[in-house]
This record gives C-alpha cells, sequence and structure tokens, in this order.
C-alpha cells in the first residue's frame, strides 16, 4: 500500500557537461520516484536516476511547449501525492531564471515537503570553459546577470542600466535581443566592447563568435549562431585571447627545447 510522503525536490542539472551535476543531486536522483526534466538537461543524466523511477520530459524544445508552466505545476503536485519523491531537474541553477522557486511554492501550497539543490549556473561555468572569467582584477569589480528576456517578451530594463557601468553584463535567453543589446550599448559610445556569444557551452556542441559590440551581430550570422546561448560583454572577454597567446608562446618554446 502507497505509504511515501509526497515531496518536491527542485535539483540544478549544471550548464551541460555531465561531470558538472554536483554528487548531491546525484544521490537525490537516485532517490527519486518521478522526474520531470527540461530541454537544457544534458539525457545522459537520465542514466543516474533511479531505473524504477517514471520520467517526464516538461521541456521546451524549438518555441514548442510540451508542458505549460501551470501544467508542470499541478502534475508536480499530483505525482507527488500518488508516487512520492517529484525530482524537477532543471539546467544550470533552478534560481537562477529557472522557475525552481515559483514550482516549490506551489507545491508547499498543498502541504508538499520540499527541498532544492543548487547546481552550477550556466552565467559562470560557459564563459569560464572558454576561459573568459566574469571578474578579473584590474579589468572588473563586478558582473550582472541579466535575463534577455521579461515575462512579458520584452529587453529587461536592467541591461540599460548595466550598459552605463563597468561591470561584465552576462544575458541569458537574449539572442532574440541581440540587436536591441548592442544598439543599448552602442548608445553608451561602447562600440568596441569585447563580446562573445557561446552556444551550447560546454557540450560536445559548443559554438563561440567573439567580437565587439559593433560587430557581433556579423558574427552571429556568419557563424549562423543561435539559442541556446549566453552573451558576454566586457573586457573580460579579452582574457581569452590572452591566455590563448600565453599557451602558444609556452608551447613553442617547449619545440625549441
Amino acid at each position: 500500500m502507497y505509504n511515501k510522503i509526497p515531496k518536491l525536490t527542485v535539483v540544478g542539472a549544471g550548464p551541460g557537461d555531465v561531470d558538472l551535476i554536483t554528487l548531491k543531486a546525484i544521490k537525490v536522483l537516485k532517490n527519486a520516484d518521478v522526474v520531470l526534466y527540461d530541454a537544457l538537461v544534458n539525457e545522459e543524466l537520465l542514466d543516474f536516476i533511479n531505473p524504477n523511477a517514471e520520467l517526464i520530459f516538461v521541456g521546451k524544445r524549438r518555441g514548442c511547449y510540451k508542458y505549460q508552466q501551470e501544467q508542470i505545476n499541478e502534475l508536480i503536485v499530483e505525482r507527488a501525492k500518488t508516487h512520492g519523491h517529484v525530482v524537477r531537474l532543471k539546467g544550470g541553477d533552478p534560481f537562477i531564471f529557472g522557475r525552481g522557486a515559483e514550482e516549490m511554492e506551489f507545491a508547499a501550497a498543498f502541504n508538499i515537503e520540499i527541498a532544492m539543490v543548487p547546481g552550477i549556473s550556466s552565467s559562470l561555468a560557459v564563459p569560464a570553459y572558454q576561459n573568459i572569467p566574469v571578474t578579473k582584477r584590474g579589468s572588473t569589480e563586478s558582473f550582472w546577470v541579466i535575463t534577455g528576456t521579461t515575462k512579458e517578451h520584452k529587453l529587461s530594463n536592467d541591461v540599460a542600466l548595466a550598459a552605463k557601468s563597468k561591470a561584465t553584463v552576462v544575458v541569458l535567453m537574449g539572442m532574440g535581443k541581440l540587436a536591441e543589446i548592442v544598439a543599448l550599448f552602442q548608445k553608451e559610445g561602447k562600440n568596441e566592447l569585447p563580446v562573445a556569444i557561446i552556444q551550447d557551452g560546454t557540450t560536445s556542441r559548443e559554438k563561440v563568435g567573439i567580437g565587439t559590440v559593433d560587430t557581433i551581430l556579423d558574427i552571429v550570422k556568419e557563424n549562423e549562431l543561435s539559442n541556446p546561448a549566453i552573451i558576454v560583454l566586457g573586457e573580460v572577454v579579452k582574457h581569452r585571447e590572452a591566455l590563448k597567446k600565453a599557451k602558444e608562446e609556452y608551447s613553442r618554446e617547449l619545440i625549441a627545447v
């Protein structure tokens, strides 16, 4: 007879590389009764899930929603009450533009036990995999992480504020608004500010475009870059090329020896 306590655990799957999920997340997956997972979750992670668990894909691909958010909320509650431990597996970190907090609030309203396991955010890990630090002494003292598209499907007003600062600006879900973002930085006279676009970061499908505020739209077109991708604007983007040159010089010295 069913006697499991209804529970929801929201779990961050990390930015894409299967090895970047946490040990705690793996432990939770092994104890799940139901797992609801998104499109940005590396499907190799499904191998870590309790083999007796029910797997439900609830993400979206190419703008096509499998489930609306309201349906996902209801599914979490229904499965928790009928199956027990529901794990909501989400790409990156669920508390950074991931609606993890909303889902936990909804479940808690139905007296369902809730827990959260943080994940490595793509806003930090994806630039790092391309040797781009979001902060660097002498270059920037802070960074912004901004959603490119708000609930109203408009560009966040925070982008205009960020463009006025000297901080590194990381924009998630912003490829559809790239032209607007570029215009805001041009308005601030930052035409030569370095920009990186990183698509499918930390995965085998990763593609990168490096340019400036004035050139990045052409580079995106030439390299056929699209979502899922992050946008990094800031002097720290130069570190990638500087490190590359340092490695090349070191290699030449080894050969000479």
